[in-house]
């Protein structure tokens, strides 16, 4: 493949790599908030744009109200402003939502990744709207929307984003529908309204050829400097390296669209040395065949990781 030149960026402040971090915890289901912090510090060094904290990966809906605060003001303390830090947003209920937005604007969270409200699978589109609305206007920090029916059953299609475009505060959007025709359509309709970012691992690189402007990457917080160096020749438009790259990454990426997902990279991040795999019940740990099948991948692309150029 030719390189290529590479989509001008958008003026928006939300672009590159969110990698979504896990939520480390003691093997009592505790949290370890000085392990998610040593993870952070890594992430940091590798050259991400921002941290995404108490996404669906970082367990958020098996965390108590309070923790979840603790988590946010820890954490921003934790990255001193060096990279943008994003809070989770999955409560249940639209109150709940906003409250929580309020909470971490408070202490310092830069923005949200808004999920719908948890627990309820409307297929009225006026109803996913006004929680996105109401929500919105419990703070006047950047948000993106994060679009997931497979895993939450509900659908912001295209034409519903059309219609959210007059709230300034939604910034950008996490597609994660695994259509990647989604892209387009969204440039298309949209143009430059959204910074978009996908939210499918492994589809990042397809994504990245149709013109997205930033990965919430998830398998990619236990291979920082490779996950980043991908991106960068993404953006780049170096095609050829970067499929080398994807080729020796996919069979990890798959581990991020499973519905252990949540297992499956925590004990890649373990053996990575970067963390531990411990999880909040009602998860467990993975065992027997499916354990040993899942750290074959993990060994396999481990003991095959390309070396990357060092960051200037």
């Amino acid at each position: 493949m030719a390189k290529t030149t590479p989509r001008k960026s958008t003026s928006h402040a939300w672009t590159g790599v969110f990698p979504a971090i896990t939520t480390q915890m003691h093997k009592d289901g505790s949290l370890d908030l000085e392990s998610t912090a040593r993870h952070a510090e890594v992430l940091i060094k590798s050259g991400i744009s921002g941290l995404v904290f108490l996404g669906s990966l970082g367990e958020n809906q098996s965390l108590s109200a309070s923790e979840k605060r603790l988590v946010m003001s820890e954490m921003v303390k934790a990255v001193k402003g060096r990279v943008t830090v994003v809070a989770g947003v999955a409560e249940t209920s639209t109150a709940e939502a906003c409250a929580f937005a309020k909470d971490c604007e408070a202490v310092g969270t830069d923005g949200f990744m808004l999920m719908p409200a948890m627990n309820y699978k409307t297929t009225d589109a006026d109803e996913s709207m006004a929680h996105l609305r109401t929500v919105a206007k419990s703070t006047g920090l950047p948000i993106m929307i994060y679009n997931n029916p497979i895993s939450y059953g509900n659908d912001i299609t295209p034409e519903m984003f059309a219609k959210l475009a007059d709230v300034k505060n939604f910034t950008s959007l996490k597609e994660s529908s695994g259509n990647t025709r989604r892209i387009t359509d969204l440039r298309n309709l949209l143009g430059d309204r959204y910074s978009i970012f996908t939210g499918v691992d492994d589809l990042a690189l397809e994504s990245a050829v149709l013109g997205i402007d930033g990965w919430v990457a998830g398998t990619g917080i236990a291979f920082p400097e490779q996950n980043q160096y991908l991106w960068d020749l993404m953006q780049a438009g170096e095609w050829t390296k970067a499929l080398e790259i994807y080729r020796w990454f996919t069979p990890l990426l798959h581990l991020d669209v499973n519905v252990k997902f949540v297992q499956f990279i925590k004990l890649c991040v373990q053996e990575a040395g970067l963390g531990k795999e411990w999880v909040r019940a009602p998860r467990m740990i993975l065992k027997g065949a499916e354990r040993k099948a899942v750290l074959k991948i993990i060994h396999d692309g481990i003991a095959a990781c390309p070396k990357v150029p060092k960051r200037k």
